[in-house]
């Protein structure tokens, strides 16, 4: 009950805000000129297409500029994001592996975005997916073309071994459609992402998203339903499902991404998960000081 209590509060705060966005800050978005920016950034973008516009993995910039609008408005007039470290990440291949919540993605979408138009030069994040994702019509088509590929081992790896920057969430659905009492408290880590940094030598980059947590705060997740409907999840949130489709848009938290220190492991890929287990351990430290870092520092959810 004490969950339900605050998520309510949570809502009645983003009423009592005017949804955070001030009158100030709707007329006259620049949107043309985000666009602009958006197309040079991906321009900039190291990418080998072939003879029919496609990188080996299916990425066409063009698809991405496209598409990507949208995220570029969430982040700069939404989400508002404030995202530090950018300078911290090593040229090359690298291992993006944050903290996961909110029931919809939109923490990859916004961490994806500012890879694009923070970082220098600007870097394409291929995030990696659920497999279910897969089962849905065109989806998977759709992110081939964005640059995001299924998360199987052997993607990630071929990706890696040509010097891509590779988005993961080690904790899965476990982090995205945990219960608002658990907000910031990270779930299990799987220990993929560890055995593949160290098969292809790349360097893990640990990063925090705080803000997420609050966007659709989970009342419960309805495993049930989630197993009749082949979904990994069914959460159930304050305004959805009951207010349908409506119900899922997030609600207009900022959103605050710190990237940490490169963090370099050495060792066999193929050690028993005790020994890959440590490591593991050090970078889920690493993103939960973070994380009650900027939990310290933010003064409300909304600015």
């Amino acid at each position: 009950m004490f969950y339900f209590n605050k998520v309510a509060e949570l809502a009645a705060s983003a009423i009592q805000s005017g949804l955070s966005l001030s009158s100030s800050s709707l007329p006259g978005l620049p949107f043309a000129d985000l666009s602009r920016e958006l197309s040079d950034k991906i321009d900039q973008l190291p990418i080998e297409l072939n003879e029919y516009g496609y990188d080996p993995w299916g990425f066409d910039p063009d698809v991405l500029k496209t598409s990507m609008m949208t995220a570029a408005i969430l982040y700069r007039h939404y989400f508002r994001v404030v995202s530090v470290g950018m300078d911290r990440l090593p040229p090359g291949r690298v291992l993006l592996v944050g903290n996961h919540a909110g029931q919809i993605a939109f923490d990859g979408m916004m961490v994806a975005t500012a890879m694009l138009l923070e970082a220098s030069p600007p870097r394409l994040a291929r995030g990696m997916g659920e497999y279910w994702l897969a089962t849905l019509p065109w989806l998977n088509v759709l992110m081939d073309r964005m640059g995001h590929s299924i998360g199987t081992p052997s993607t990630c790896a071929e990706m890696l071994n040509r010097d891509e920057c590779v988005l993961v969430f080690p904790e899965g659905v476990r982090g995205m459609n945990k219960v608002y009492a658990d907000a910031y408290q990270l779930q299990d880590f799987g220990l993929g992402f560890m055995r593949l940094a160290l098969e292809t030598n790349t360097p893990v980059v640990p990063f925090a998203v705080v803000g997420s947590e609050e966007q659709a705060p989970g009342i419960a997740n309805l495993e049930s339903v989630a197993a009749m409907l082949n979904m990994p999840a069914f959460p159930i949130t304050l305004t959805w499902p009951l207010l349908g489709p409506l119900g899922m848009l997030p609600l207009p938290v900022r959103y605050h991404i710190e990237f940490g220190q490169a963090m370099h492991f050495e060792g066999d890929h193929n050690d028993e998960d005790d020994a890959i287990g440590r490591k593991v351990e050090e970078v889920k430290d690493s993103i939960q000081s973070m994380l009650r870092r900027g939990l310290a520092e933010r003064t409300s959810i909304f600015l």
